[in-house]
């Protein structure tokens, strides 16, 4: 298992349009992404569940991976944390 943290600078955090990224990116890899934020948290690949947690600009979420290329799929999607939330 892998994880880390990132502070959301987009500024309308993970909603709609970000949340569908994310999802839609998180659907490319086996291994399972988890996004957390206080005491919820969600399958990165369900737009609805992401949506749910509320995350706005500036919160900090936890991100974890676990599955066989995890460290694959962690590079991958703190590159894309990176660029687009």
């Amino acid at each position: 298992m892998k994880s880390f943290e990132y502070t959301v600078t987009d500024p309308v955090g993970i909603h709609a349009r970000p949340a569908g990224l994310l999802a839609k990116e998180a659907k490319k890899y086996p291994d399972t992404i988890t996004i957390t934020k206080g005491e919820k948290s969600a399958g990165a690949a369900k737009l609805m569940a992401l949506m749910g947690l509320g995350v706005k600009q500036g919160e900090t979420v936890t991100v974890t991976i676990e599955g066989e290329s995890e460290d694959a799929t962690y590079e991958a999607i703190k590159a894309f944390f990176e660029a687009n939330l």
